[in-house]
């Protein structure tokens, strides 16, 4: 039985510019199928949350812009149970109104703050895991990040240090936090793994909403007092006003640097299942399923490929036929107003992209 204090909030509202032109400003990577046999990953995150807590539960926060995308991917949401965001101000103010959200409907829960953008295969490992964690909150006053440990240097994840050293996170029970790192150097971030002290941040964390509370008036004032008077607002008609004024004045910040970081009371929930965040092509192409013989993906419906390895072909035509020869670890994205043939490896992805944010280019973004 699913326990009724149990909350999932999908945190939606990412742009995804490092997967562009297939995830763009008015369609980003988290409501995009990749290929014809998957969902999107936000209705994935839903899925896999149905197994965790009742449906009514489940709320997803996204900025207004896509409140109409969430209803085409999750048409059986309830309107209530998706916030949104004027515009986006991080993770950060997320956090406080989801978290005041559920505290005017339920103020015994426990609410599993969950990204959508990112990879978890093993679901039911990832489901039964995520109810043993959320177990572990209700019973402890404490922020619980789930963490992973690293196969790699990756400088693409943030690193969390746990106490206690290497013994400590191997130990595979949950253990407080040392320290934060966002995103680190490459030397950096090999020193971390060669440590063994360190988790990767999923960016997953669960919490009675309770003490979410009090962590975020503690650590970010200057957010939550924007939201003063919210039990009187939120669920009511003049809610929308309420969220508009707030955010309008909040600072953008993200809940691990506002609150993570300096809280005393943050914990590493260890986990066994594969989890990668979906944040560059590379990391696309190898978590895509449907590659064929020489390790090219192409969503096409009529395709010819001759002498290609290693490359991902996107079209957004399904009745294109896409003819292709000779690339070697390519991407190759084609859309209604943007064509792009790059190498895959993200220096060159980047370099090749890096003038999209000017203003001559604003209707292609």
């Amino acid at each position: 039985m699913l326990d009724n204090n149990f909350y999932c909030v999908l945190m939606a509202g990412g742009f995804g510019d490092k997967l562009w032109p297939w995830s763009r400003e008015d369609k980003p990577k988290q409501f995009i199928p990749f290929s014809p046999s998957e969902h999107s990953m936000v209705r994935m995150a839903y899925e896999q949350c149905l197994q965790v807590v009742p449906s009514e539960n489940i709320l997803i926060i996204t900025l207004e812009k896509y409140r109409d995308r969430v209803r085409e991917e999750i048409p059986e949401i309830p309107s209530e149970n998706v916030l949104p965001e004027p515009v986006g101000r991080h993770t950060a103010p997320c956090t406080v109104y989801s978290t005041y959200t559920i505290l005017k409907r339920n103020p015994n829960a426990v609410i599993a703050m969950i990204t959508v953008d990112h990879v978890i295969k093993e679901t039911d490992l990832f489901c039964s895991t995520l109810k043993k964690a959320m177990v572990d909150a209700s019973k402890r006053d404490a922020l619980m990040v789930l963490g992973v440990i690293p196969s790699r240097a990756d400088t693409n994840y943030g690193y969390i240090q746990v106490m206690g050293g290497k013994a400590a996170r191997n130990s595979n029970v949950p253990v407080p936090v040392k320290t934060f790192t966002e995103k680190p150097e490459l030397s950096v971030a090999e020193a971390f793994v060669r440590s063994g002290e360190f988790f990767w941040n999923s960016g997953i964390f669960l919490a009675k909403a309770s003490v979410l509370r009090e962590e975020c008036e503690a650590y970010i004032p200057q957010i939550t007092a924007l939201f003063a008077g919210w039990e009187d607002n939120i669920g009511t008609p003049s809610e929308n006003v309420f969220i508009q004024k707030v955010y309008s004045d909040s600072p953008k910040l993200s809940i691990d640097y506002g609150v993570m970081e300096k809280t005393s009371r943050a914990w590493i929930y260890p986990v066994n299942f594969k989890w990668t965040d979906v944040d560059n092509w590379e990391v696309l192409y190898n978590n895509v399923s449907g590659k064929d013989s020489d390790g090219n993906f192409c969503n096409a419906g009529h395709k010819i490929l001759k002498d290609n390895t290693g490359s991902l072909i996107l079209t957004g035509n399904k009745e294109k036929l896409v003819a292709i020869r000779g690339l070697k670890d390519y991407i190759v994205v084609d859309t209604d107003d943007v064509l792009l043939i790059c190498p895959k490896e993200s220096e060159a992805y980047n370099d090749l992209t890096s003038s999209i944010g000017l203003s001559d280019y604003e209707k292609y973004r």
